[in-house]
């Protein structure tokens, strides 16, 4: 029935042969009195979005989706929710490897004193995402009174490991030193906040 309906509001908004043989043909006397006629493919696309949009409200009662009741437990309520999930990590989890992701950190101190610029680059890249996950984790389950200020010290780590990235692709090496004393700071300043 729906099908039906779209092709019938295609055919009811389509252009006639006649206007769209010749769509620079003037106005005839009738048209005149009208505002200045648009394009012909300006008014062909928005009849074209009109009729998608018309069609797309009637065919999505339609969908072949199965009813609720035929889903089962787990199974997507109301609308369909596509969103990609990433499991949490627990902080306990993010507790024994945390100490583990910083020395990684801290190991790209061997490829700034070697000059190995890109391979710095995706060293840090890697072993700052992991330990991000870790510190985020472990602030969001400490006692918010303290949560603040671990919030501040996580930022100012992560700006430095931003700084150094960018210090790293321009080789400056004295900007590169300067960030890398800064992310080593931060992460004593962390660490004895959270043992």
């Amino acid at each position: 029935m729906a099908l039906r309906l779209a092709v019938q509001a295609l055919s009811a908004t389509s252009l006639s042969p006649a206007d769209a043989a010749s769509p620079n043909k003037p106005p005839s006397v009738g048209q005149q009195q009208r505002q200045r006629p648009e394009p012909a493919t300006a008014t062909s696309r928005r009849r074209l979005v009109t009729i998608a949009m018309a069609s797309a409200a009637l065919l999505a009662p339609q969908l072949l989706l199965p009813p609720a009741a035929a889903r089962g437990a787990g199974a997507f309520d109301g609308a369909l929710d596509l969103r990609i999930i990433i499991p949490e990590e627990s902080s306990e989890e993010a507790q024994a490897v945390v100490r583990t992701h910083a020395r990684n950190l801290l190991r790209v101190k061997r490829l700034i004193d070697a000059g190995a610029w890109r391979e710095l680059q995706a060293e840090l890249r890697a072993s700052a995402s992991n330990l991000k996950q870790d510190l985020y984790a472990i602030i969001q389950a400490t006692d918010p009174t303290r949560r603040a200020e671990l919030r501040r010290l996580y930022s100012d780590l992560f700006n430095s490991v931003t700084s150094l990235d960018y210090a790293a692709r321009d080789k400056d090496v004295p900007q590169v030193q300067e960030h890398y004393g800064n992310i080593v700071t931060a992460l004593d300043q962390i660490f004895s906040k959270i043992t």
